[in-house]
Protein backbone atom coordinates (compact mmCIF):
# COMPACT_ATOMS: atom_id res chain seq x y z
CA UNK A 1 0.00 0.00 0.00
CA UNK A 2 1.35 3.14 -1.89
CA UNK A 3 0.84 6.08 1.72
CA UNK A 4 1.11 9.95 0.74
CA UNK A 5 4.45 10.52 2.13
CA UNK A 6 5.90 8.04 -0.46
CA UNK A 7 4.42 10.19 -3.13
CA UNK A 8 5.22 13.69 -1.77
CA UNK A 9 8.39 12.33 -0.89
CA UNK A 10 9.44 12.00 -4.61
CA UNK A 11 7.75 15.26 -5.60
CA UNK A 12 10.50 18.57 -5.86
CA UNK A 13 9.17 19.59 -1.95
CA UNK A 14 7.73 23.01 -2.91
CA UNK A 15 4.54 24.46 -1.85
CA UNK A 16 3.14 27.36 -3.86
CA UNK A 17 1.38 29.50 -1.54
CA UNK A 18 -0.80 32.77 -1.65
CA UNK A 19 -1.92 34.88 1.64
CA UNK A 20 -6.07 35.03 1.85
CA UNK A 21 -5.35 38.91 1.54
CA UNK A 22 -3.91 38.44 -2.14
CA UNK A 23 -5.40 39.01 -5.12
CA UNK A 24 -6.53 36.68 -8.14
CA UNK A 25 -3.75 38.01 -10.01
CA UNK A 26 -1.56 36.53 -7.67
CA UNK A 27 -2.82 33.06 -7.52
CA UNK A 28 -3.01 33.36 -11.61
CA UNK A 29 0.71 33.84 -12.07
CA UNK A 30 2.04 31.51 -9.66
CA UNK A 31 0.12 28.86 -11.56
CA UNK A 32 1.48 30.43 -15.01
CA UNK A 33 4.82 30.26 -13.84
CA UNK A 34 5.41 27.02 -12.35
CA UNK A 35 2.60 25.10 -13.95
CA UNK A 36 0.16 24.19 -10.99
CA UNK A 37 -3.69 24.30 -11.08
CA UNK A 38 -4.07 24.82 -7.60
CA UNK A 39 -2.83 27.02 -5.08
CA UNK A 40 -2.68 26.78 -1.10
CA UNK A 41 -3.80 29.65 0.88
CA UNK A 42 -1.78 29.96 3.94
CA UNK A 43 -2.06 32.58 6.78
CA UNK A 44 0.27 32.64 9.36
CA UNK A 45 1.23 29.22 8.84
CA UNK A 46 -1.81 28.20 8.84
CA UNK A 47 -3.94 26.10 6.20
CA UNK A 48 -6.78 28.76 5.36
CA UNK A 49 -8.00 27.10 1.95
CA UNK A 50 -7.23 26.56 -1.47
CA UNK A 51 -7.78 27.76 -5.03
CA UNK A 52 -7.82 26.07 -7.95
CA UNK A 53 -8.25 27.06 -12.11
CA UNK A 54 -11.43 26.56 -12.38
CA UNK A 55 -12.06 29.14 -9.29
CA UNK A 56 -10.16 31.73 -11.30
CA UNK A 57 -11.65 31.14 -14.34
CA UNK A 58 -15.73 30.69 -12.84
CA UNK A 59 -15.23 32.98 -10.23
CA UNK A 60 -13.42 35.55 -11.73
CA UNK A 61 -12.99 35.59 -15.29
CA UNK A 62 -16.08 34.35 -17.05
CA UNK A 63 -18.38 36.76 -14.86
CA UNK A 64 -15.47 39.29 -15.93
CA UNK A 65 -14.52 40.65 -12.28
CA UNK A 66 -10.55 42.50 -12.58
CA UNK A 67 -8.12 39.27 -11.27
CA UNK A 68 -6.72 42.46 -10.00
CA UNK A 69 -9.06 43.83 -7.71
CA UNK A 70 -10.44 40.49 -6.55
CA UNK A 71 -9.06 39.16 -3.29
CA UNK A 72 -8.17 35.11 -2.74
CA UNK A 73 -10.61 34.87 0.15
CA UNK A 74 -13.86 35.97 -1.65
CA UNK A 75 -13.01 32.85 -4.15
CA UNK A 76 -11.12 30.40 -2.01
CA UNK A 77 -12.23 27.27 -0.64
CA UNK A 78 -12.26 27.39 3.02
CA UNK A 79 -10.87 24.73 5.44
CA UNK A 80 -10.66 22.48 2.57
CA UNK A 81 -10.13 18.57 3.25
CA UNK A 82 -6.83 17.48 4.15
CA UNK A 83 -4.95 14.49 4.28
CA UNK A 84 -2.19 12.98 6.72
CA UNK A 85 1.11 11.88 5.22
CA UNK A 86 0.13 8.34 6.25
CA UNK A 87 -3.16 8.09 4.15
CA UNK A 88 -3.01 5.69 1.72
CA UNK A 89 -3.31 6.61 -1.83
CA UNK A 90 -6.76 4.46 -1.92
CA UNK A 91 -8.17 6.72 0.70
CA UNK A 92 -6.95 10.23 -1.18
CA UNK A 93 -8.48 8.61 -4.57
CA UNK A 94 -12.27 8.03 -2.58
CA UNK A 95 -12.04 11.20 -1.71
CA UNK A 96 -11.45 12.75 -4.43
CA UNK A 97 -13.80 10.67 -6.20
CA UNK A 98 -16.79 10.95 -3.66
CA UNK A 99 -16.11 14.88 -3.32
CA UNK A 100 -15.43 16.09 -6.81
CA UNK A 101 -12.00 17.27 -6.13
CA UNK A 102 -8.89 17.17 -7.55
CA UNK A 103 -5.90 18.47 -5.16
CA UNK A 104 -5.63 17.99 -1.21
CA UNK A 105 -3.19 19.17 0.99
CA UNK A 106 -1.43 17.41 2.95
CA UNK A 107 -1.13 18.03 6.68
CA UNK A 108 1.45 16.82 9.87
CA UNK A 109 0.76 18.23 12.95
CA UNK A 110 -1.25 21.43 11.05
CA UNK A 111 1.43 22.15 9.24
CA UNK A 112 1.13 22.09 5.47
CA UNK A 113 4.08 19.84 4.04
CA UNK A 114 2.46 18.96 0.04
CA UNK A 115 -0.57 18.98 -2.09
CA UNK A 116 -1.43 15.37 -3.35
CA UNK A 117 -3.20 15.96 -6.75
CA UNK A 118 -4.87 13.52 -9.19
CA UNK A 119 -2.30 13.51 -11.51
CA UNK A 120 0.03 12.22 -8.44
CA UNK A 121 -2.42 9.19 -7.97
CA UNK A 122 -2.73 8.19 -11.48
CA UNK A 123 1.55 8.76 -11.57
CA UNK A 124 1.60 6.28 -8.99
CA UNK A 125 -0.97 3.73 -9.83
CA UNK A 126 0.46 3.41 -13.22
CA UNK A 127 4.12 3.02 -12.06
CA UNK A 128 2.67 -0.28 -9.55
CA UNK A 129 0.70 -1.79 -12.69
CA UNK A 130 4.37 -1.28 -14.56
CA UNK A 131 6.26 -2.67 -11.55
CA UNK A 132 3.44 -5.98 -11.03
CA UNK A 133 3.78 -6.89 -15.09
CA UNK A 134 7.40 -6.29 -14.85
CA UNK A 135 7.39 -9.20 -12.06
CA UNK A 136 4.50 -10.99 -13.87
CA UNK A 137 6.52 -11.26 -17.27
CA UNK A 138 10.01 -12.40 -15.43
CA UNK A 139 7.44 -15.12 -13.28
CA UNK A 140 6.33 -16.23 -16.60
CA UNK A 141 9.45 -16.41 -18.64
CA UNK A 142 11.24 -17.74 -15.79
CA UNK A 143 8.59 -20.57 -15.23
CA UNK A 144 7.48 -21.28 -18.91
CA UNK A 145 10.59 -23.16 -20.10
Amino acid sequence: MTTVKQVIDQKAGTIFSVRSSDTVENVLTLMRDHRVRAILVVDDGVLAGIVSQGDCAIKVLLPHNNPKQVIVSKIMTANPLTVMPSNSLEECMAIMVHKHIRHLPVLEKNKVVGVISVGDLVKSIIELQGSQIKFLETYINGHGA
